[in-house]
């Protein structure tokens, strides 16, 4: 089974794929969302039958998150590929994302909050695991924006 993994969050953008839940091959990419996949998938699609496609639909850029969205969704409905969504603290450590301004996505154990970083706080770069075996994903592929109404 060959999986994808998009982190479209991040800088660079990370794409991972995964031969039997554990990682074959890796794509960093620097760039916009929405020049980055349609020229990468292309040459996914090429090289790889693909079983599932995971993206992170939160938190983090609402553009990245929209475009990543709109571009897997379609890939997913045209080549018949199932579509499943991740929360990026899976994939940085749970450490805090930039969100906007000054201010960060925080996990907390009542939920993502959006506040300044403190001054010992730790920030990890975003990374694809070796193994899909312990990601959690959901079927509810909808991006999740976490920040409040303005």
């Amino acid at each position: 089974m060959i999986e994808v993994l998009v982190i479209s969050i991040s800088r660079p953008l990370l794409v991972g794929i995964y031969k039997d839940k554990q990682l074959i091959k890796t794509y960093e990419k620097e760039g916009m969302t929405s020049d980055i996949l349609p020229s990468l998938f292309k040459e996914i699609l090429t090289d790889f039958k693909i079983d599932k496609i995971y993206y992170v639909n939160t938190p983090g850029s609402y553009m990245a998150i929209k475009v990543a969205y709109i571009f897997l969704k379609s890939i997913s409905i045209v080549k018949n590929i199932s579509l499943e969504a991740c929360c990026g603290f899976e994939f940085n450590e749970n450490s805090p994302i930039k969100a906007i301004g000054k201010k960060y996505f925080i996990n907390s154990k009542n939920g993502i909050k959006v506040d300044f970083l403190e001054n010992n706080c730790k920030m990890s770069a975003f990374k694809l695991p070796e193994s899909l075996k312990n990601i959690k994903s959901n079927i509810d592929t909808l991006p999740i924006y976490n920040l409040p109404a303005v």
